[in-house]
């Protein structure tokens, strides 16, 4: 039934009348009430989407003290694919609870999140999910944003104890490691970001350590880290093709590092006998990753599940916020698995 034109805004009386049932039932349907049977929860879902009907949200939200439906994300970086997958899995489980995401972009500044978290907590968000940058996380300290929950999504706070959903970084990147030293390869390169950020020191510290497994050594002319992006990871690959005994193999820190050192090895392929039979290792997926042609190792997992369980943790600490008693925090870590394409021997 469409909305009667003379009717203006549809109510949540209109709703109750269209879908047979009172105003306090639809009002338990729209706060997600366990206790109202499925089949009038579906009357009333469909009368709702009939009409038209949107609650005000902010207002009810100010005359009531109650939620406003709206959580933030916080991310670091919008231009990687992995964040962008990690926010589709979080929002696909918050729009299943009908609430909306609210979503900025840090680019790994500190004071722009402290800045962004600040304006999410004045409006109201219901929680956060955090993807944190740097190495100081005082500002997400329950009691700084007056116990508005957080969850951590990929790296964990410093000195603060919140629930945190990572992957298996350490154990990805020694998986990979290992398998270029299975296949050959005796100098292995690294690149990578900042040694402020967690997850790649994690990484760092698995390819390390599948090297010393093997009896190898890493050597320091070999590592370049603090790059972010994709050019500066390329300029940094292609230095390193150019010294003398290049690596014949680098292990790539993330998806940006693998295409900058990928570029890097297209362009001089041609021109190096080094170039043409450097192998690359790297974490994170790449689209097309079959079709490239060259050596490829990647660290695969699921960047959506990420979300997904951030978001899921989220939901839950709400529920205990109104009235459950909570637990303490949780740490979930997610596997990973290595996928090879071609051949990877050094």
């Amino acid at each position: 039934m469409a909305k009667p034109a003379s009717a203006g805004a549809p109510t949540m009386r209109m709703v109750a009348a269209q879908a047979g049932v009172s105003a306090m039932t639809v009002s338990r349907v729209l706060h997600r009430d366990p206790g109202v049977r499925p089949e009038t929860r579906e009357r009333v879902l469909a009368a709702v989407d009939e009409l038209g009907y949107r609650r005000n949200e902010i207002a009810r939200s100010l005359r009531t003290g109650n939620t406003t439906g709206l959580l933030g994300l916080v991310i670091t970086n919008l231009a990687n694919p992995f964040h962008a997958q990690l926010a589709l899995g979080a929002e696909s489980v918050i729009a299943a609870h009908g609430m909306r995401v609210v979503l900025g972009n840090t680019g790994e500044d500190v004071q722009h999140e402290r800045r962004l978290i600040d304006d999410f907590a004045s409006r109201r968000v219901d929680g956060m999910i955090v993807v944190p940058a740097g190495s100081d996380h005082s500002h997400l300290r329950p009691d700084e944003l007056a116990d508005i929950p957080v969850v951590l999504a990929a790296r964990p706070a410093a000195g603060v104890s919140l629930d945190t959903v990572l992957i298996d970084d350490f154990g990805g990147a020694h998986a990979a490691t290992a398998r270029l030293v299975e296949a050959g390869h005796r100098r292995v390169g690294f690149l990578g970001l900042s040694t402020s950020v967690w997850n790649i020191n994690e990484r760092f510290r698995g390819f390390t350590t599948a090297l010393q497994e093997a009896g190898l050594k890493v050597n320091p002319r070999h590592v370049r880290r603090n790059r972010p992006e994709v050019a500066a990871a390329e300029k940094a690959a292609r230095e390193l093709l150019a010294t003398t005994k290049p690596p014949t193999a680098l292990f790539c820190a993330n998806n940006l590092n693998t295409i900058g050192a990928l570029r890097a090895i297209g362009a001089a392929g041609k021109a190096t006998a080094a170039a043409a039979t450097t192998a690359i290792a790297g974490f994170d997926d790449l689209d097309l990753a079959d079709m490239l042609g060259v050596p490829l190792t990647l660290v695969s997992y699921d960047a959506q599940a990420i979300g997904r369980q951030a978001a899921r943790m989220l939901l839950a600490r709400l529920t205990h916020n109104q009235g459950k008693a909570a637990p303490p925090p949780q740490q979930t870590i997610l596997p990973t698995r290595v996928v090879e394409y071609g051949a990877t021997s050094g």
